[in-house]
């Protein structure tokens, strides 16, 4: 009974922490392909402890597989998140000023 109670305990907790980064970053906009495989790559190369570090290299099997399953998901969605609606208007807004020249100031 005990082994049955922890195996469904291990099980049950490997399930809830897989996936983090891949979870994480398919919340927010879209970041192209396998972006939860990428955050983890970047984690491990910055600057964190040591104790962090081991807890991605943990998860980086889970969330490849994760960005895997969502791989057609990520390439046919469209991203309507706030930030890339905020970077295409600024992106117009660049594209109208350069067909527009500033006006010229009188010489004094």
């Amino acid at each position: 009974m005990m082994k049955g109670v922890f195996k469904l305990a291990l099980v049950s907790g490997v399930v809830c922490l897989c996936s983090c980064s891949s979870v994480m970053s398919h919340t927010g906009g879209k970041e192209g392909l396998y972006p939860g495989t990428r955050a983890s790559g970047n984690m491990l190369e910055s600057n964190t402890n040591w104790g962090t570090k081991s807890l991605v290299l943990l998860d980086i099997p889970f969330t490849a597989m994760l960005d895997t399953v969502l791989l057609p998901w990520d390439m046919f969605r469209t991203d309507s998140s706030v930030k890339s609606r905020v970077e295409k208007s600024e992106q117009d807004t660049m594209a109208t000023n350069a067909v527009i020249p500033p006006a010229r100031m009188p010489s004094p």
